[in-house]
């Protein structure tokens, strides 16, 4: 071989050996579908079947989760229990997208994992298409992880780094006995419906970008082919730039599939534009729970009023004023004390004596619609908040 096919032969393997440093460039340099890839507003706001008449998927009643805790102080042995869900009920029917939403600890997180029984609980019921799964052992359990599969938060660490892309996608296929014979091939489908080149089966995770470890996360939660997909802030560890892209895939395989979704976030925005019912969060209970139009415009209890008039309000960059923004005073309170009554109430700017020595059920207030429900004493409803629905 002459010194000038050496350097030829050198420069084709250069070129054709993947950088994992252009994974990120790859990303963005991918072609746009524009049957895929458009904007969210466009795609959220598409004409939404009626979710009333729709079958219920899940059911969950009284849902609690205790985790015991020993500490050594001094010289004697603290006892206690975090409270970390503390009695959440609501409904999910088929299609629909339910939104969680709350402070950092308020419990989301724990729900999800409840629900996917990746944790056990401590009591209470999960019914999904009528049978309680909460008490069910793994072998009884396990066509119901069909049905019902997980996106992960972190795209990092929620993808075993010493697998291909391939065997990630083809393990969920072999469990559960599917595509039997055409297991590569359904994961080369796999990773084209999340936008994904197929040819990339045989690379590693540490050879993609952030955004695109999240599509093959995605990916693996449709290999099975679910009906509830939860997802567990699936944006927030990505750029803004890429959170789009993701939130646009979700969406459109959401119509396309027939998904149910629960879906986690703490980006007012990304709930908004994404769920059909919203679920606010305090301290491991819903405090309020309605339609999105209905907990945008019209907030009812005054935890709600507080998360929204603290996302931002790109009206003012439009010239208009700003509007009253509520500030609470204080931290959150521990869940291994939770404060007596309403737990809302140490950072309550309405609350009175019945607030210390009554809990508020949840209940549909005087005036509000059949569907939003209110945990509160004085429940009122505020329309002047820095958040807009458009």
């Amino acid at each position: 071989m002459t010194a000038d096919e050496a350097a030829a032969t050198r420069t084709d393997e250069v070129a054709t050996t993947p950088d994992p440093h252009d994974a990120e460039a790859e990303e963005l340099a991918r072609p746009v579908d524009e049957t895929a890839e458009v904007a969210v507003d466009q795609v959220v706001h598409a004409a939404r079947r009626d979710l009333a008449a729709a079958p219920t998927l899940l059911e969950v009643s009284d849902l609690v989760k205790h985790f015991a805790v020993r500490e050594v102080q001094g010289l004697s042995m603290f006892r206690g229990v975090v409270r970390a869900v503390d009695g959440v009920s609501f409904t999910l029917r088929q299609g629909e997208t339910l939104g969680l939403v709350g402070e950092s600890g308020c419990g989301k997180s724990t729900t999800s994992r409840l629900l996917t029984r990746l944790e056990e609980p401590t009591s209470g019921a999960i019914r999904f298409r009528g049978t309680d799964i909460a008490g069910l052992k793994e072998k009884a359990l396990r066509p119901m992880r069909r049905e019902v599969q997980m996106i992960f938060q972190d795209p990092y660490s929620s993808l075993n780094p010493r697998q291909t892309v391939g065997a990630i996608l083809q393990t969920p296929l072999q469990v559960h006995g599917l595509a039997k014979g055409r297991e590569k091939q359904r994961a080369q489908e796999l990773l084209e419906l999340v936008g994904l080149n197929p040819e990339h089966i045989n690379r590693y995770p540490s050879e993609f970008s952030g955004g695109q470890r999240q599509r093959i996360g995605i990916a693996r939660a449709l290999a099975v082919e679910p009906q509830l997909v939860i997802a567990d802030e699936p944006v927030s560890a990505l750029d803004v730039s890429i959170q789009a892209q993701v939130m646009n895939l979700l969406a459109r395989l959401r119509d396309e599939l027939g998904l149910s979704f629960i879906f986690i976030a703490h980006d007012l925005g990304v709930i908004r534009h994404f769920c059909d019912t919203i679920a606010v969060m305090y301290l491991g209970k819903i405090v309020e729970q309605g339609p999105k139009q209905r907990i945008y415009t019209a907030p009812q209890h005054p935890y709600t009023q507080a998360l929204l008039s603290a996302a931002p309000d790109l009206a003012v960059v439009r010239g208009v004023a700003p509007k009253e923004r509520i500030r609470l005073q204080g931290d959150p309170p521990s869940p291994l004390d939770p404060p007596s009554g309403c737990r809302f109430r140490t950072r309550c700017w309405k609350a009175q004596d019945v607030c210390a020595t009554q809990e508020p059920p949840l209940v549909t207030p005087s005036g509000a619609a059949p569907d939003q429900v209110v945990a509160c004493h004085f429940p009122e409803v505020r329309s002047d908040l820095t958040a807009t629905v458009s």
